[in-house]
């Protein structure tokens, strides 16, 4: 080992330089506590590999691929059993195929403004993770992307946690929504009417107490191979429904129509509507539930 003028091994100053740097990059910056950004992942293990990589996922990848990156400061798993697969719709969806396809969900919140810094640390983390052989292989990305946050619709105005502890909070059940606008030029007056219109109605008397809205951002270039590049990135939307009760309990009644209205606003077509269980963190719970 080499060492500078003053006999410290040039290991030494290395890890003291990258230790400053912690303290310089903190000082300056966004930090507040609004989700500015998601990252939104619907996975489809392999059969067979189930067990495997819920272990995995929940054991390493949770912790060590997101949560312990620069901020990203919030993150929860969802399940989908077989029973909640096969409420999904429409049949022939431009997100999954089949529609079914897509057993877990993980969400994690990202602060504003700190999307490019957060992106820096992520391409660099999963090159490491994957040349240490701690990747997973055996499981099907069906709908990963990095979003912006676009709105926040409350069923109880200010009562009631706020979307920054939506994944904290005990939600029982969680739905996955994707509408595409009818072409670029229409997504923003797509947004204005859910946010508007459409989605203060539909919350109103719901389980749901609240929906966030994102739209997808494109995956940089040196991403890592397995993950495909976004579709939609001009026209997609996309919806999380966090409930109060299971989504199982009253799904008919509370979710039926949702793809007749969007089309009869004539500004874009539901893609995908796709409800999810949370996890329980330290079990495989559900997982025998999957096919």
């Amino acid at each position: 080992m080499t060492a500078d003028s003053k006999g410290t091994p040039a290991g030494a100053v290395a890890a003291d330089t990258g230790t400053a740097a912690y303290a310089e990059l903190a000082a300056v910056g966004p930090y507040g506590v609004h989700p500015g950004h998601a990252l939104i992942t619907m996975v489809e293990p392999h059969p067979g590999h189930e067990y495997a990589y819920n272990r995995w996922y929940e054991d390493d990848h949770y912790i060590a691929g997101a949560m312990a990156m620069p901020w990203m400061f919030a993150g929860r798993r969802w399940v989908a059993t077989r029973d909640l697969q096969l409420l999904r719709r429409p049949e022939k969806s431009a997100v999954a195929q089949p529609v079914t396809a897509g057993c877990y969900l993980s969400t994690y919140w990202l602060t504003e403004g700190r999307y490019d810094e957060h992106m820096k640390w992520t391409v660099g983390i999963n090159k490491r993770l994957n040349r240490d052989g701690r990747v997973y292989q055996d499981r099907t990305h069906v709908f990963t992307a990095f979003q912006d946050h676009v709105a926040t619709v409350y069923r109880d105005g200010a009562a009631g946690p706020r979307d920054f502890h939506a994944l904290d909070h005990p939600y029982a059940g969680l739905v996955l929504e994707v509408i595409d606008a009818d072409g670029p030029e229409r997504r923003a007056e797509l947004l204005e009417w859910l946010r508007a219109h459409h989605l203060p109605r539909r919350l109103a008397g719901s389980p749901a107490a609240m929906v966030t809205v994102f739209r997808p951002t494109p995956l940089p270039g040196d991403r890592m191979s397995y993950v495909k590049q976004v579709e939609g990135v001009d026209t997609r939307l996309t919806l999380l429904w966090f409930l109060q009760q299971d989504p199982r309990d009253g799904w008919a009644a509370h979710f039926a129509g949702l793809e007749e209205e969007v089309a009869e606003s004539e500004l874009g077509r539901m893609e995908l509507l796709a409800p999810f269980v949370p996890t329980v963190p330290g079990t495989d719970r559900y997982v025998a539930e999957l096919r």
